[in-house]
């Protein structure tokens, strides 16, 4: 699964973000990287314990789960934690993958599912785009500011190198009620039917055998 899912955030809080960041201190990316993918992580992130940092995640964080589609989508159970990073001319972020297990103890949760949040307008710099190794060869992502991409966290993916001007982006990793992710789209499916049929028709008899099954699936599904 690969979905776009645009206007995440509006005109106004990129502006706000982008005034807050332009405050911040970055930090070389290596040090939130595993062994294997510090070999090729050649980047900048935001220093985590800032009272800017805490500002901005808070923010994106309320923008993400507030987005209907995301919250039908990926049926998130836990949000990482969001990582801002910056790419100037000459970094990039060669193939990895991610985390299969993400924090430590009792805070360890499974990465079902990853998503890039654009921060930069796609004509503030050349290269960068995020590329994912699919069945069906390469995918090459850049999005408008504003625009997430949620994947499945299951592709080997990179950031090819930035060659002009600067990359900002968020990244977070999702642990969703329902591991499977065919079980996962099949939910999204018939939520989004179930709710175009109740904007056309309104609450019937129809619609409520759709929430019957929607709602029955997700119980049996669900891990809580």
């Amino acid at each position: 699964m690969i979905v776009e899912i645009d206007q995440v955030l509006t005109a106004e809080q990129l502006a706000n973000l982008h005034a807050l960041l332009s405050q911040a201190k970055f930090v070389d990316g290596k040090l939130t990287a595993g062994p294997f993918a510090q070999a090729v992580k050649h980047n900048q992130q935001l220093d985590g314990t800032s009272e800017i940092a805490k500002t901005i995640r808070e923010s994106l964080e309320e923008a993400i789960q507030g987005n209907a589609l995301f919250r039908s989508l990926a049926l998130p159970k836990v949000i990482r934690p969001c990582l801002i990073s910056r790419y100037g001319p000459g970094m990039a972020y060669g193939w990895h993958m991610d985390n299969a297990l993400m924090g430590q103890g009792q805070t360890l949760q499974r990465s079902d599912l990853s998503l890039t949040l654009f921060l930069s307008d796609p004509g503030a710099y050349g290269g960068g785009e995020l590329v994912l190794d699919t069945d069906d060869g390469e995918r090459r992502l850049k999005l408008a500011a504003g625009t997430m991409v949620l994947y499945t966290s299951t592709y080997l993916h990179r950031v090819a190198e930035v060659t002009t001007g600067q990359r900002l982006a968020a990244v977070t990793w999702v642990q969703s009620l329902v591991r499977n992710s065919e079980q996962r789209q099949l939910l999204f499916e018939l939520d989004t039917v179930r709710r175009s049929l109740f904007e056309k028709t309104g609450k019937t008899e129809a619609f409520d055998l759709l929430s019957k099954t929607y709602a029955n699936l997700l119980r049996q599904w669900a891990e809580v």
